[in-house]
């Protein structure tokens, strides 16, 4: 049976508010507003990419919650699912994101308590909603937010499970909204469920106590879990403005890894949301092939490489430049060509 859509996300929508340039969050007279979080960015760009996608989410009933449903429209991804929260208090995380310069680290500033997400029920959705995707995307960021959003993600991962969607799950810790242990006790519990895990090797040392190289890690998820897919992206930081970019993706029933040759010295405006673009790409390559993993793990290096050169928390690139960024980089001459026209 066609489903509605290819991909399903839940998460947090924010506000994303930054000075011009490279100007001190202290100082500035004026933000750069954007819209951004992991799961919308994921669903942006699997929908830019060609496929059908939508967000699940809960906003304020308010001006600023419609600013919100206009840009999720903007970006081709469906506002079928993005509830209004109508009680007193509503509000719409924000956070401060200040650009870094070598030797200064960017910085970032949250204040998102009590936003309108943490109030998210499984009854604030129709049951159809379970049966209308071919894949349900979430992270760790989601889960660690509330008590009551933890268990609306967990119950919804089971539903849509069973519902024979497969479940994509992103760690993407964030140290300022839970500890490493309340992380691995939580997220173990959700593993079961899970067929593509995305998780980085820090990641997997410090939280889940892996040890060996990374190709062990990626395969150990496996043999302890049904997890089908796992992918770990690498990125090295040579400056604020300067990085290069790879992965590993590891398929458990053909026992293969995948790797390519990474993105060196990417020129980098802004990495915030690079990372939901690698899931973002990876999904896209398995979801639009019969799971071609090599497919998944190319598309996923070039959108999450490509994102880096674009400000904001959302991407804007299409599959004809993503497939350009491909050819480019595949090209052992160099660029194939400066310019298109």
């Amino acid at each position: 049976m066609d489903k509605k859509f290819d991909l399903l996300t839940l998460g947090e929508i924010m506000l994303r508010l930054s000075p011009q340039g490279s100007e001190r969050i202290a100082k500035c007279k004026m933000f750069e507003k954007h819209i951004g979080g992991a799961e919308l960015n994921v669903a942006c760009g699997v929908s830019l990419t060609g496929l059908r996608t939508g967000v699940i989410s809960k906003i304020p009933d308010s001006a600023i919650g419609d600013f919100v449903r206009n840009k999720v429209r903007f970006n081709g991804v469906s506002d079928d699912y993005l509830v209004y929260d109508h009680e007193a208090g509503n509000r719409l995380g924000v956070y401060y994101y200040e650009m870094g310069a070598f030797p200064r680290k960017p910085q970032v500033v949250y204040d998102r308590a009590a936003s309108s997400i943490t109030r998210i029920k499984i009854e604030d959705f129709e049951e159809e909603m379970f049966t209308n995707t071919r894949c349900f995307h979430t992270s760790g960021i989601t889960l660690a937010l509330s008590q009551q959003c933890r268990e609306t993600a967990i119950e919804m991962m089971k539903r849509f499970k069973a519902a024979g969607a497969l479940i994509s799950f992103d760690v993407n810790f964030r140290g300022n909204l839970w500890t490493g242990e309340e992380a691995r006790e939580c997220i173990e519990g959700i593993l079961p469920y899970v067929d593509i895990f995305f998780c980085s090797e820090d990641t997997a040392r410090l939280t889940f106590k892996k040890t060996g190289d990374l190709k062990q890690i990626l395969k150990s998820f496996t043999e302890e879990y049904p997890i089908s897919i796992v992918a770990a992206t690498q990125r090295t930081v040579h400056s604020p403005k300067v990085h290069s970019f790879g992965s590993v993706l590891y398929n458990a029933k053909e026992d293969k890894y995948y790797e390519e040759e990474p993105y060196r010295n990417i020129e980098v405006i802004d990495r915030i949301g690079s990372g939901d673009q690698y899931c973002a790409g990876v999904l896209y390559g398995l979801l639009s092939s019969d799971m071609d993993c090599q497919k998944a793990l190319v598309y996923g290096n070039a959108r999450s490489a490509g994102k880096n050169t674009i400000p904001g928390d959302m991407p804007s690139m299409d599959k004809d430049e993503i497939d350009n960024i491909i050819a480019d980089h595949n090209h052992t001459g160099g660029y194939i060509s400066e310019m298109k026209r």
